[in-house]
Formats: C-alpha cells, sequence, structure tokens
C-alpha cells in the first residue's frame, strides 16, 4: 500500500492461475528489510510510531536496512527521514526505484523511468516457452533487444505493447494474440500499464516534473543509465573472468545472467553491469542487466558508500578511475565557484530563492 491509501493488486480476478503459473515461479531472492523501514519511517511521521512484529527481524537486517536508507539521502543526520526520504515514500515502489525516478526528473529522462519502474514492479512480461519452441520464442524476442541491456528492452517492449494494441493490423487482433506470438504475458504487460499510469498520477499529484519522450537518442540513453545508477549503485558487479561469471560488489557473490536477458546467449559480454535483482533459486542469477561504465559509477557512487565496499581487484579498478577523475571534477568545481561568483555579483539572489537538487 502507498501512504497515499492505494495499492497495486498483482493478482486481479481477471488472471487466470494457468497463465500466472510459469510467469512467477517460486524462487528466492536476495532481499533486505529497506522497503518496511521506509515505510515504518513514514508512519512515524503520520504518528503510527509503534508496530509489533508477528516475529521481530534481526537487528542486523534492520541496521542494514538503515545504512541503505542512509546511502540513498533518504535518512537525516539524525535518522529521521530526510525531506527526499519522505517525497521517496510516496511510491509504492523499493525504494531503490523510487529513488531512480526521482533522479530522472534532474536528468530529464522521465518518461522512459517511468516505464522502466512498472516493467520491473510488474510480473516478468517473459513467458516460458514450451519444450521444442525455445529458439522461436528467443527470436520474438530479439527483435525487441537493445543494445544497451535489459532495462531498454523492456522499454521496447511496453512500447511495442502499446503500438500493438493502439492500432491493431488485423480485425481479428487482440492483445492476447500479439502476446501469445510474442511469447510474453499479456496479464503482465497489462499491470505494467496500471502501474505506469498510477505512478504518473503521483508525479502529478506531488508536483513534480514529467519530461517527454525522448527514447533511444544518445544523450537519453546516458541520462536513463544515470537515472538508475543513482538508486542502484550498490547493484553493480563485475565479469571477472570474461566468461560470464559476475561478482557483485556488495557481497562477493559470484553470479551468472539470467535466460531472459538480453545478454544470454550472445557473444558480447560486459564487463561491467547494473542488476535489477539477484535470484538464489534460479541459477543465482542476475535479472534486469544492463551495461554500466566505471567512470559512470565512479561519477554517481555515493563516496561514504564506497569507501565501505570489502576490497576487491574490481573496487581496486574503481578507485583508480576515482582518482583520475579527481584531479578533473576539481577543476570543474572551481570553475563552477567562480561562475557563480561573478553570477551572483551580477544578479543577486534574494534568500528566499532556492535550487531543488536530487542527490
Amino acid at each position: 500500500m502507498s501512504p497515499s491509501g492505494k495499492i497495486f493488486c498483482l493478482y486481479p480476478e481477471e488472471f487466470t492461475y494457468k497463465e500466472m503459473k510459469p510467469e512467477i515461479p517460486a524462487k528466492v531472492q536476495e532481499s533486505n528489510l529497506t522497503s518496511l523501514v521506509l515505510f515504518l519511517k513514514r508512519m512515524d511521521i503520520a504518528g503510527f510510531a509503534h508496530c509489533d512484529f508477528i516475529s521481530s527481524p534481526a537487528p542486523e537486517s534492520l541496521m542494514q536496512a538503515l545504512e541503505d536508507l542512509d546511502y540513498l539521502a533518504a535518512l537525516d543526520n539524525n535518522g529521521n527521514l530526510s525531506e527526499f526520504g519522505i517525497i521517496m515514500s510516496e511510491f509504492p515502489l523499493d525504494p531503490q526505484l523510487s529513488k531512480s525516478l526521482l533522479a530522472s526528473c534532474e536528468f530529464e529522462c522521465v518518461d522512459e523511468m517511468l516505464t522502466i519502474a512498472a516493467m520491473v514492479t510488474a510480473p516478468s512480461c517473459f513467458l516460458h516457452a514450451p519444450p521444442g519452441t525455445e529458439e522461436i520464442a528467443r527470436s520474438r524476442w530479439r527483435r525487441f533487444s537493445h543494445p544497451a541491456g535489459d532495462h531498454f528492452t523492456l522499454i521496447n517492449i511496453f512500447n511495442a505493447f502499446k503500438a500493438a494494441t493502439a492500432s491493431p493490423t488485423h480485425p481479428d487482433f487482440s492483445s492476447e494474440n500479439w502476446c501469445h506470438d510474442n511469447f510474453l504475458s499479456c496479464s503482465a504487460l497489462s499491470m505494467a500499464e496500471m502501474i505506469r499510469a498510477e505512478l504518473v498520477e503521483i508525479m502529478k499529484r506531488i508536483e513534480l516534473p514529467i519530461s517527454e519522450p525522448a527514447f533511444a537518442s544518445e544523450a537519453n540513453l546516458l541520462s536513463i543509465k544515470k537515472a538508475l545508477l543513482s538508486g542502484y549503485f550498490m547493484h553493480v558487479a563485475r565479469d571477472v573472468d570474461g566468461s560470464g561469471n559476475y561478482l557483485m560488489l556488495t557481497h562477493k557473490q559470484v553470479a551468472q545472467l539470467h535466460p531472459f536477458s538480453s545478454y544470454h546467449s550472445t557473444r558480447r559480454i560486459p564487463e561491467w553491469v547494473l542488476f535489477h535483482e539477484f535470484s538464489i533459486s534460479e541459477g543465482n542469477s542476475i535479472r534486469v542487466v544492463s551495461e554500466i561504465s566505471p567512470h559512470l559509477f565512479a561519477e554517481l557512487v555515493p563516496q561514504y558508500y564506497f569507501s565501505n565496499l570489502p576490497s576487491s581487484e574490481s573496487k581496486d579498478i574503481l578507485q583508480e578511475v576515482i582518482n583520475h577523475l579527481a584531479p578533473v571534477s576539481a577543476t570543474k568545481e572551481e570553475e563552477k565557484t567562480a561562475s557563480d561568483s561573478k553570477e551572483n555579483e551580477e544578479f543577486p539572489q534574494t534568500p528566499t530563492e532556492q535550487r531543488c537538487v536530487i542527490q
């Protein structure tokens, strides 16, 4: 349930068990209490501070959740929700996804991030192909594949679904038939459509800007990666041997690409990736994966998070990148300070003028 009182129901009555069964198999994912703690912090503000757990969570898990929220700039120096954290709690999303969506306001890629948020919140849109049709399914999915990664592939799928349902090319056309032909779940895509509409309503209610669509331009693709990294810098992994064995920076856990990834069974395996989730029961796999560069990571990662990462070869590589960027950043900061000082001399600001910055 969102703080506004609205909920996202993952099992509407029209969804059949037969269809949903292969879409949401039982699985174990890496998870924590970050979303719950963010919700409880928001309830504390509303005057509902007391919460009785049926089974109290481990203190270590609660501390990790608080630490994650601190990394996301959702807490102030006293451990309470910051103004930014209050805005994050308006969205019925994982805190990392909320942070990425809010960051997209700064990077002017809100339209695309709304689609990504809806697609990763809804069940997987990929259907398990019946025996003997696996290669056909992969060939159909490749039509939507984007070289930048799975997040961008999901945008392609959602846009294709919207376009197909908006202008049917055959009298007997139906969205169910289109999805069936492409081995995609119509119920999952319809749910993503509803979730996206709900997120748009929330954005409008709290008066956040929604940028115009600009998908596929180089500037837009870079902006989307920056927005994603703003929230998912804790979900970064590196291919340590060139064969798809990804070592996650935070836990030193080795994982492989999920079979639904657009990079799976391709010759090009990106070295550095950002992933949406990690699943133990599905072969220690990372799902919804997109390529990033270490330079982009070094530019956006909070320094206090990076300093707490365990030692590894990957961290050493990133430290070299950060050291290389530091002199450039210092020069740019000096130039910006000088420019701001000159601007203030020419156009003095009143005390009430403020700038809104997404941390």
